[in-house]
């Protein structure tokens, strides 16, 4: 029971990520809610993890790793996210985020130089013909644009790649925490210098949106849903993978609840097509 509860908690926040991003948008510009949810989120995990925990610092080889891991999964991959989150749909970028598992199998066997089975490259055009599907009428009524689809890809390939440095480096028993807690962190003061570059006071008001909207994203979804998918790992990371699955329909129920989304036959059949993909996909990790 409480991996099921701890499952469904997780689809829901992390979803939720992507209709909170929309709102703060409406007030403020991507990098000032971007590195202001990194720095409130590092911040309270790393005085959990070493003033309260009292957890190690990292050490020599570990910092290089926690930087490098921080530009990958939280500067590049987060940073383009808000920027794409302008001109895609919050659905849209909560269907995109599920087919993370499927590019980082395709990436893994590029990496490490293994044949990519014909599975493997049915579910990558499952997932993108679905994420296709869904994203024509909201193309055509402006809910998002092409340019917004490449940043949004883009900022998926980073993720995939980061997933795979953090999976092939020793942390030498690094507590979890302080790991998320310093990645999070370095990865938002690498995105300063751009928020100094494009700031615009006019563009920014710094009321109950905007706020509501950042410590939505530095909480409950950079440190809640996170905390949730680590204990989900810990349980079984084959399981685990499956909550991905209801990543994209919570997406789209919360996006048409609180953004007034549209939902149609495009959107069902889009997502039923990337579940099928993920689904090949990890049902050929649990073979």
């Amino acid at each position: 029971m409480k991996l099921l509860i701890a499952g469904i908690c997780f689809a829901i926040l992390w979803s939720s990520a992507s209709a909170a991003t929309k709102i703060g948008l409406q007030s403020a510009q991507p990098f000032v809610i971007a590195v202001t949810r990194f720095f409130i989120a590092g911040i309270i995990m790393l005085f959990i993890s070493h003033a309260i925990l009292k957890n190690r610092l990292p050490e020599k080889q570990e910092w290089k790793q926690l930087a490098v891991y921080g530009l990958l999964n939280i500067s590049i991959y987060l940073g383009l996210y808000v920027i794409a989150m302008q001109n895609v749909s919050a659905g849209l970028g909560s269907l995109s985020t599920g087919t993370n598992p499927v590019m980082i199998s395709v990436i893994g066997a590029i990496w490490f130089k293994e044949k990519i089975k014909p599975t493997t490259i049915l579910s990558l055009v499952l997932c993108i013909t679905g994420v296709v599907i869904a994203a024509y009428p909201l193309l055509i009524n402006s809910y998002a644009t092409p340019t917004g689809l490449v940043v949004l890809t883009t900022s998926m390939l980073s993720y995939s790649i980061g997933a795979l440095y953090f999976s092939n480096k020793k942390w030498n028993n690094l507590h979890i925490l302080t790991i998320n807690g310093w990645q999070t962190l370095i990865g938002g003061v690498f995105l300063l210098p751009f928020l100094f570059l494009f700031y615009d006071k006019t563009k920014n008001s710094f009321d109950t949106r905007w706020i509501s909207s950042v410590l939505w994203l530095a909480i409950p979804v950079s440190i809640g849903a996170v905390q949730l998918w680590l204990y989900l790992l810990k349980d079984n990371p084959v399981k685990a993978s499956f909550w991905l699955f209801l990543c994209p329909v919570f997406g789209f129920i919360i996006a048409g609840i609180v953004m007034k989304e549209p939902i149609s036959l495009y959107t069902l059949i889009g997502v039923l097509f990337v579940i099928a993909g993920l689904y090949l996909v990890q049902k050929k990790k649990a073979a």
